[in-house]
């Protein structure tokens, strides 16, 4: 249950994230170490919101896979 809940928070943000994103039809500019874009404001809160979403997520596995392996690694260190 707690799953389908934590997934709902997610899609719920991510519609709202992506609603506001579509309000803003303005264009920006991105400038990174070696290059510059031009973009609406739209794309920038879509791309910066899955980008920081899958970087979440990343992490959140990642964490779980060490405090999976730690315990069985001291376990056989005994």
């Amino acid at each position: 249950m707690r799953l389908y809940l934590t997934l709902f928070i997610i899609i719920i943000l991510l519609i709202v994230a992506f609603i506001f994103g579509s309000q803003n039809d303005q264009s920006l500019t991105l400038n990174y170490l070696i290059a510059r874009t031009e973009m609406t404001v739209a794309a920038a809160v879509s791309l910066f919101t899955t980008l920081g979403f899958f970087l979440g997520l990343l992490f959140a596995l990642l964490w779980k896979l060490v405090r999976r392996i730690k315990p069985k690694k001291m376990l056989s260190d005994k």
